[in-house]
């Protein structure tokens, strides 16, 4: 199998994207991942998938404006050029 870049899309079940992005790097996939549509919630659920991620070297993004003060923010031109730049992109 090829290695793609994968670009997951956060918009409605952000611990299921997490969940994803950290099992597709098994594969030796680059996966990106971006929060969209709301705030990641804290729960605890969360902060094991985000815990994955961490041990899955992948840093996050969002296009959630109360986000950006934790994590790095796409404005609508960077979420574009992410798309371009990917092989896949995923919503979930």
């Amino acid at each position: 199998m090829d290695e793609k870049n994968i670009l997951i899309l956060g918009r409605r079940d952000h611990t299921e994207a997490m969940r994803v992005a950290a099992g597709l790097t098994i594969f030796g996939h680059t996966v990106r991942i971006a929060f969209m549509s709301k705030p990641l919630a804290e729960t605890q659920e969360n902060a094991d998938a985000a815990e994955l991620l961490e041990l899955s070297e992948i840093e996050p993004e969002t296009t959630v404006n109360e986000m950006a003060d934790d994590i790095e923010f796409l404005d609508a031109d960077a979420l574009a050029k992410a798309i371009k730049a990917s092989d896949r992109v995923i919503t979930i």
